[in-house]
């Protein structure tokens, strides 16, 4: 039994344009209680969206919290551990959908792995997740206005 084949974001776009206010709220409300990534979204969205700076701040305490909480002599949780803080802190960076929160957290979370004493040398999964998140933010300065890689790139280089 094939499933519903999903409209094309254009045709989306189309058909909330022909719809009321209060069938666009009913929608979205909806769409809220399917899902709880579709409710942050959407909360990320309503109330946290307007100010980028303090958003990026919230999301790193939420890093440090994560990193106060690794169990460090054990290097195979501590790996889990920081697969889960790596996996919120993408779905954050998601929601955003700014270049510059992405570079500024993915820095972060490298400078706090760097910083935090965990000795990743002994493991081929870590030093492989730490060169990921080196690339990725490699690739996302690549992208921006030539001001802004110069900053980004000093804060790359010292992660290196």
């Amino acid at each position: 039994m094939p499933g519903m084949k999903a409209a094309t974001i254009q045709e989306i776009k189309k058909e909330l344009n022909n719809l009321s206010p209060s069938r666009l709220e009913e929608l979205c409300l909806r769409l809220a209680k399917f899902k709880k990534d579709n409710k942050e979204l959407l909360t990320y969205l309503l109330f946290e969206s307007e100010d980028l700076t303090e958003y990026i701040g919230n999301v790193k305490k939420e890093i440090d919290d994560g990193f106060k909480e690794l169990p460090k002599p054990n290097l195979y949780l501590t790996k889990k551990s920081l697969r889960k803080i790596l996996r919120i802190t993408a779905k954050q960076i998601r929601y955003t959908g700014s270049p510059q929160a992405e570079v500024e957290l993915l820095t972060y979370f490298c400078a706090k792995i760097k910083d935090s004493g965990i000795p990743i040398k002994n493991s081929p999964v870590l030093v492989n997740l730490y060169n990921q998140q080196l690339k990725k933010i490699q690739g996302v300065i690549d992208t921006m206005h030539e001001d802004l890689q110069y900053d980004y790139l000093k804060g790359l280089a010292a992660l290196k």
